[in-house]
């Protein structure tokens, strides 16, 4: 932590070590153990819960941080739960500039809705079982995100409690982030003349290269999605009897995904779904790279064996740190997320299978329409399938990724100020991999909006995934920073 700063501080400038001091002991007094609560209800995304109405875990987590926030008791902070027919509800909240002459809005973004379990969690760890230790707090959704709607109230006390002057400021906290954001353009339509004209976006709901930083997300891939399956049967039949005569489904979906991607680079084949890197980016790219180095890739948990005496890790795709980060957030990556018609090895008998289905996950670039992309990539799938046999794609959607807007001379200075009163360290800038739909949204509808994406998944936090962990002393920072930069909004 800082020193305290001087009694000659200007009336209306955030005391930077006041105000950490406040949030650390918020979060350790009060957030910390809402958070546990939070992990602790499987309000899992209704992509991956059909009946999440039904459950009520997603309605539970939301009336949770409803209650909370009126529990604040902010001044001015008005807080409603909005609700559309057969959608999941959207918490929104407002309150009126105290900064005379302010037109501006900052919106602040968060999601409640979760991944789901997944399989691989310490035996001491669980999806749904909190557990904080050594200033992890791990557990399903913590870091990704259901800190955001706390750690944004909690720099709006930050703000007060000093009498910081501050602009309008809005809240929009969705519960279906996860399965892509496919009900949060109507809440966005029905809200757009309560969002007002917003200057800048506050989206906790991103990465951080390090925990030594402040770390501002640059571009965000965007995704399309979808199953893609492979029938030739009406039944399984014995093997021995059938193979050879009858095509395997696997074959012919081995065949399929060679229309799609290259097997031995992993490089997407349709030209359309690759992007120039801006000049800008490539720029970054480098920089970031020579703070990271080679943790660029150690972050991950590699798989190892023995060989011949020392322990032999998987290899990266690449071991140079530029190309690495480029990979990851602008180079178009297919993924098998899942599959079915495949029985587990146990029950694995001498059976053709009667089909394949793999759960596919194409991550795009930046700059590359999803919806084209879903298009292309259902009709290069599906025409002409190998001995006619049964090939579907079906789309979950896609959703376009973002590209920063240029970084407005006020936003780079109050990012580095802020970073180096509360990390002894200039901001960072590095593009993620993952996808946040309203990003794409809110450019389209506030172009000139400066946009502060950031977050607490850095090394090893391994977000939809077993472990998962929000790393607790970094959350206290950033909440702080962004005090510091709502407070230097023009």
């Amino acid at each position: 932590m800082n020193a305290p700063l001087h009694k000659e501080i200007p009336a209306g400038v955030l005391n930077d070590a006041q105000a950490l001091r406040q949030t650390s002991a918020q979060w350790d007094s009060d957030i910390v153990g809402q958070l546990k609560s939070y992990i602790e209800i499987p309000a899992k995304s209704p992509g991956f819960d059909a009946n999440w109405a039904q459950h009520g875990y997603i309605e539970t987590v939301v009336r949770n941080a409803a209650a909370w926030v009126e529990a604040q008791k902010v001044e001015g902070l008005r807080l409603e739960v909005v609700r559309l027919e057969g959608r999941t509800p959207v918490l929104f909240f407002e309150l009126d500039a105290t900064r005379p002459g302010s037109t501006q809005t900052v919106l602040m973004y968060g999601h409640l809705d979760k991944q789901p379990e997944f399989t691989g969690w310490r035996k001491d760890l669980g999806p749904w079982t909190a557990k904080y230790e050594d200033g992890k707090l791990y557990g399903r959704g913590g870091a990704d995100d259901g800190y955001a709607v706390y750690a944004s109230i909690a720099a709006i006390q930050a703000l007060k409690a000093q009498n910081i002057a501050h602009p309008r400021i809005v809240g929009l906290v969705e519960s279906c982030e996860e399965s892509g954001s496919y009900d949060l353009l109507p809440y966005v339509d029905a809200l757009r003349t309560r969002l007002g004209d917003v200057s800048l976006v506050v989206c906790l709901d991103s990465g951080a290269g390090n925990y030594d930083q402040l770390w501002l997300t640059t571009s965000l891939r965007g995704m399309a999605s979808g199953t893609l399956k492979v029938e030739v049967l009406t039944e399984g039949i014995h093997s021995g009897d059938a193979s050879g005569l009858v095509p395997s489904s696997f074959r012919i979906m081995r065949q399929v995904l060679d229309r799609l991607e290259d097997s031995q680079t992993g490089r997407l084949l349709p030209a359309s779904f690759h992007c120039e890197v801006p000049a800008e980016r490539l720029a970054q790219a480098k920089a970031t790279a020579a703070i990271l180095g080679e943790e660029v890739t150690r972050r991950f948990p590699w798989a190892h064996y023995d060989c011949e005496g020392s322990t032999a890790f998987v290899l990266p795709t690449t071991s140079d740190p530029v190309q690495a980060l480029l990979n990851r957030t602008w180079t178009p990556t297919l993924s098998v997320t899942g599959a079915e018609g495949f029985p587990a090895l146990a029950d694995a008998g001498n059976v053709l299978r009667p089909y394949s289905a793999f759960k596919l996950s194409l991550r795009l670039p930046p700059l590359i329409d999803a919806a084209q992309a879903v298009q292309e990539m259902k009709a290069l799938l599906e025409d002409n399938a190998p001995y006619q046999a049964r090939v579907t794609f079906e789309s979950n959607g896609g959703a376009t990724g973002w590209n920063a807007p240029d970084t407005a001379p006020w936003f780079e200075q109050a990012l580095n100020a802020t970073s180096q009163a509360h990390f002894g360290a200039p901001c960072g800038y590095i593009g993620q991999g993952g996808t946040i739909p309203l990003m794409s949204m809110l450019a389209r509808g506030f172009p000139q909006a400066q946009m502060m994406v950031c977050g607490v998944l850095g090394p090893r936090s391994n977000a939809h995934g077993p472990n998962e962990f929000l790393h607790v002393p970094y959350a206290k920072k950033l909440t702080a920073a962004v005090a510091r930069v709502i407070a230097q909004v023009p």
